[in-house]
Parts: structure tokens; sequence; C-alpha cells
């Protein structure tokens, strides 16, 4: 145990940066030092530090507890993924045992009891598991679906009733499914990231080498575990990398966002800690503008302060820096990315030191439709640079018909590597789609500009009103404009008129009660989208906390599309 009860940062082991086979042998080298995980509580108190070597302990008896269940190689085992010891020595249980762990998401706020249930039933229904582990907690919500599935299920206290095997655990190769990835997108039709050992390994490997691993490193992270960003980022890299981690749930986090930086402050040697867009941004809302940031946080060792998983807005990573200059946090220590489950993660980042790089990019060529200089005033969008490829990961930008485009030319981003997957699980229909060649369509848009990658949206979020494509998320930042708003209140898609025409539509979350100021506010955001589209939308206001999220914590637009369609989004009735 460490002083104070932490695991150590620094540590006399050797380091290696992921250069294993297998996940398991990375688990047995790390267990070879003092470093490990930390768990604490909502107010960021240590409840207990984990060392690598008690967690290889840990996972090596349920490996043997799995096999006296009759467990057998290749078998899935689906396991709610809350973050904590009970998870991580049944995900590596099941690795050492030759097993697919499948981390399953948390319930979230949206949608209640029943979606979560149908949730995990859809999930548990595509991955097909011998057994599916939950917290004792969760049981009401995880024996609901495992009896809808007919799955066998427990919970994963009651592991500890079962006598391990004193049988020879199976061999592990560098090209077998290490586990079972679902994209954050993963709803009604999940898609399974079959993930072997070589291409997880090859990523941690570009990971470490991407940021820079230094013997000094620390991390930080609330990210939740059935998320790539989380799961691989924050939890398999850095034990493949030997760094030990200091750990928030993510619904602590929700609830007290500033602990994350309270950790990232007090636990000594904290170097490296990740977040998409909104994490910043709550952060800097929750900050008074009478309290001074240096009177409660020390943010200058923070290095490399990672952000992915979702369209990087500049203007909040500006006024974090200004939220947080005095204590110590300096600009240059934003690291842009950009990854998917489907290329196990990180696809490209930004080097060290450099920070949030812009270019500004006019709206016609966004759109990739010229707009006539007569026309309308000409406007821009600053587009982040999300660094250079990976080591072991190509980039290429493709046309409509597939070929490859100039610099600065905007189209579809193609990645290969040798950790970009081989096919979605039992889904070759899907896998076709996404994949020829060996090289994989992530189904954004973006350019290349000197060997960084630039993302500029989603490909099926486009809507096209009158044959002009528009990008949603340049009606929501018009939006967010109006005094009240904050990110992730807004989500615009495009909906089929009375007479077939395509028509934007909007739905706002809503904290204004009177009726008078809401038919303004309505008026507000109509003439704001109009100014925009050219043509007059349909406008929402709805209750705060409506809008459907990922499991990364992105707007998931077509889900709110699809909700709203099907009427489960109720809108305020305001009179015309």
């Amino acid at each position: 145990m460490a002083v104070d009860g932490y695991t150590p940062t620094l540590d006399s082991l050797p380091r290696r940066v992921a250069d294993f086979p297998t996940l398991g042998e990375a688990l047995d080298y790390a267990a070879r030092g003092s470093r490990g995980m930390n768990f604490h509580d909502a107010r960021g108190t240590l409840l207990r530090s984990y060392p690598y070597s008690e967690l290889r302990e840990d996972a090596l008896t349920n490996a043997r507890r799995f096999m006296t269940l009759g467990l057998a190689k290749g078998d899935r085992v689906a396991i709610i993924a809350e973050t904590g010891p009970e998870f991580a020595a049944s995900f590596f249980g099941a690795v050492y045992a030759g097993l697919w762990p499948v981390p399953l998401p948390l319930p979230t706020s949206f949608g209640g009891r029943d979606a979560y249930v149908d949730q995990l039933v859809i999930m548990l229904t595509s991955s097909d598991p011998q057994l599916f582990l939950y917290p004792p907690e969760l049981a009401d919500y995880a024996t609901a679906a495992a009896e809808k599935r007919g799955v066998a299920a427990r919970d994963w206290d009651s592991l500890t009733d079962v006598e391990p095997s004193i049988a020879d655990l199976p061999p592990s190769d560098t090209d077998e499914i290490g586990y079972l990835q679902y994209s954050s997108g993963s709803t009604r039709f999940p898609h399974g990231v079959a993930v072997t050992h070589r291409a997880l390994l090859d990523n941690l490997r570009a990971h470490g080498l991407g940021v820079q691993v230094q013997d000094s490193d620390r991390v930080v992270s609330w990210l939740p575990w059935y998320h790539d960003m989380g799961l691989v980022g924050c939890m398999l890299s850095p034990l493949a990398n030997q760094i030990s981690v200091d750990y928030l749930k993510t619904e602590d986090f929700a609830r007290r966002p500033l602990a994350w930086l309270d950790l990232v402050s007090r636990n000594p040697g904290t170097t490296l800690s990740y977040s998409p867009t909104f994490g910043y941004d709550i952060c800097s809302r929750r900050m008074s503008s009478q309290t001074k940031a240096a009177d409660r946080f020390d943010l200058s060792r923070w290095r490399i302060a990672g952000n992915g998983a979702d369209m990087i807005r500049p203007d909040v990573m500006q006024a974090f820096v200004d939220s947080f200059a005095d204590a110590g946090f300096k600009a240059a220590s934003f690291c842009p990315s950009y990854g998917l489950a489907e290329a196990t993660l990180a696809v490209s980042i930004m080097p060290p030191g450099e920070g949030i790089r812009l270019e500004l990019v006019e709206e016609s060529e966004l759109s990739g439709v010229g707009t006539p200089a007569q026309e309308r005033p000409r406007r821009y969008r600053a587009i982040v640079n999300c660094g250079r490829a990976v080591e072991g990961m190509e980039i290429e930008i493709r046309g409509a018909d597939g070929t490859v485009l100039a610099d600065r030319s905007i189209g579809k981003v193609w990645v290969r590597g040798s950790s970009v997957m081989e096919g979605y699980f039992r889904d070759p229909e899907s896998t076709a789609a996404c994949m020829v060649g060996g090289w994989l369509d992530t189904g954004d848009m973006g350019y290349l500009s000197n060997g960084y990658i630039f993302i500029v949206g989603r490909a099926k979020d486009m809507i096209i009103i009158n044959g002009r494509n528009h990008w949603p998320q340049d009606i929501e930042w018009a939006v967010e404009q109006l005094p009240g708003f904050k990110s992730g209140d807004i989500a615009a898609f495009a909906i089929t008129g009375p007479s077939g025409e395509e028509t934007p539509a909007v739905l706002v979350h809503c904290r204004v009660s009177d009726p008078a100021e809401r038919g303004r506010l309505r008026d507000d955001i109509k003439e704001r989208v109009r100014a925009i589209t050219g043509i007059s939308p349909v406008v929402e206001l709805i209750p705060p906390r409506t809008l459907p999220r990922t499991s990364s914590g992105k707007l998931s637009r077509t889900k709110a599309r699809n909700l709203y369609l099907s009427g489960e989004i109720q809108p305020y009735d305001i009179a015309a």
C-alpha cells in the first residue's frame, strides 16, 4: 500500500509501452510493480486502492470460477460496467479464461426502468452471452432483462460462492478475440465490435506513444467503462502502460463535476485526464464568477487534457481556460483526438503541447454546395484540428464516388490500420456496409491538412433542405447564442412536412415557465434558424433533461428525432 493509501505514481518497474501479445500478459507485467487503480467517493475521498497485483490475483480466481460454472473458451460474459474493483476483476477474469467480456451500460436518467431493461435485452440478444454479471444494487433491472432473454445471470458478489476450478487455464493467442465493445450509438440495432488482443495492444501502444507517456504520469478519470474512451483510454491503456489511475464514478461526476478537478489537483502527480467537450463545459459553468479557481484547484501539473468522443467546441475550450488559468491550467495542455470503437479507440492524437488549433471554413465548403457571393453574407465555422494519425493508422478522405480527395477537400473519413476491427459480431451485412479492402468507412465527414485531420460532422446527421446541405451543429450552435442555453440543450434534424418536403426541426430544452415568454423564445429561435436555412423551421420547446444521449454523453439526434416523431418526447403546449 502506498503513502496515504494510494497506489504510487512512481515505480521501479521498467516502463513498457503496451508491447505485449495479449491483454492478460499486460496485466501480468503491471502486477510486478506497485501501481494500480484507486476508487473514490462523490467527494473525491479514497475508498479503496487496488494495485494491479491484487487485480491479477482476483482475476485469476474469477477465471477459475468461470471454468467451474462450465464456461468454455470463446463464450461471452456480459458485465454491467460499474466503475469499481468487481467489474475489473470480472473483466480480466474472463480474459484469463479465454472468454469474451462484454461491458454493458449503466442506467441513465433518460427513459426510466423499462427503457433500460429493454436496452439490456437488446444487447444481451446481440452478444448472446453464456453468463450475465451485474452489481447487486441493479438486480431488479438485470434479472428482468435476463428473464426476458433467457440468460443465466447472477450478481457478481455471488461469484465468491463458486469454488475455483483446479484445471489449467486455456492459452491465449494474440489474434484471438479479447472482448466485445459496443459502439456508443448502439440502441435499437447495436453493433458489437469484436476486438482482438493484437488490435487492442497495437492501439494501446499507439495511444501511449501519442501522449508521450512518462514515468511521472498519473491518470484521473470519471468516464464510464462501458464506452471505449473510458474502457480503453482510461482503464486498459493505463494498465498496459503501467500507470496509476484515480477513478470517480460517472454518476458522481454528474452530481459534483468539480470533484473531478479536485482529484486532478489533490492527487500526487496527476498529469493525464480526458473528457468530451461537455465535461469541460459543465465545469466552467459551475465556477462562480466570484470564486477564484486558484483558491481551490492546482491544475499546473495537468499536461494532457484529452478531448474526444464528440465535436470539439473551441468556445467551450476557451471558457475552460478563462475559468481555470489562474489555477495553473495551460491552454497548451488541451489534446484533441479522434477515434471510434471500430478502430478500438484512437485514430488521431494532437501532438502534446500544441493545444487547440483552429481553421476557419466557409459554410458553403462545409456543405459541399457552392453559394453565389451575392446570395447572402459569407459565414464561417471554426473547425478544430484533431491531430495526426497514431502509429499504425492511415487516414484518407474520399468523395462520394470513392476517389481519394486532395488536402483541404471535405469528404468521408476512411481509416485503415492494425487496430481497425475485422468486423461486427455476427453482423456480416453491417460489416460489409462499412469495411472495404481493410478500410473502414467511419461515417464521419472531414478533411486533411498537412497531415492533420479535421472533423466537420456525421454524414448521417446532414440536413438537406431545398437541395442545400446544412450541418445540425451549425443550427444548434446558433440557437445556443440566445441567453439561457448551454451545450446539449438543442437538437436539430430534418422531418418530412405535410406536402412531403423536408423541413428543419429543432427541439430545445426550455427552463422558462411563463407561456408568453415561451412564445417569444420560440419566435426568437425560429428567426435564428430561418437566417441559416432560409425557411421557417418547426421549433418545439421541451422539458430540461429530455434529449437522449449516447453512452459517451453525445447528443443522439437520430434517437431524438425518433422519440419526437413517435410522441415519446412531449413538447410544451404553446399557443400559436
